[in-house]
């Protein structure tokens, strides 16, 4: 499996730690892959809207992929969010999600990046 030293997101070996195996890896970030496409502008158009409970079940979903693939900061930031999301106001989210978002982007670019790279 290729893996990436640049990754800034995608913790390869953290996925491998996790999973085990590379065929294991590789279709769990698939899924992942089809979960950030989905699921980030769902997030979006929860917070635009005031909906911070309906952002919340996303950043849950999304809570549960990061401690197999991510690194351990961008964790600790989903992680944050997520719980904000459960008591805070819908401004306070949006601003915590705006702050996470480039982050998320750029780990959808890593994983779309590592998918082309072992296909």
């Amino acid at each position: 499996m290729n893996t990436s030293p640049d990754h800034q997101c995608l913790s390869i070996p953290r996925a491998m730690e996790y999973i085990g195996d590379e065929t294991g890896v590789l279709s769990l970030m698939h899924t992942l892959r089809q979960s950030l496409i989905d699921d980030l502008p769902r997030i979006e158009q929860c917070l635009t809207a005031g909906d911070v409970a309906g952002a919340n079940r996303w950043l849950h979903q999304l809570k549960g992929f990061t401690p197999v693939f991510c690194t351990e900061a961008l964790v600790a930031e989903v992680v944050s969010v997520e719980a904000l999301s459960k008591h805070a106001a819908a401004p306070e989210v949006r601003a915590a999600y705006a702050a996470l978002a480039p982050k998320l982007a750029q780990l959808q670019t890593e994983v779309e990046s590592h998918i082309a790279a072992n296909p």
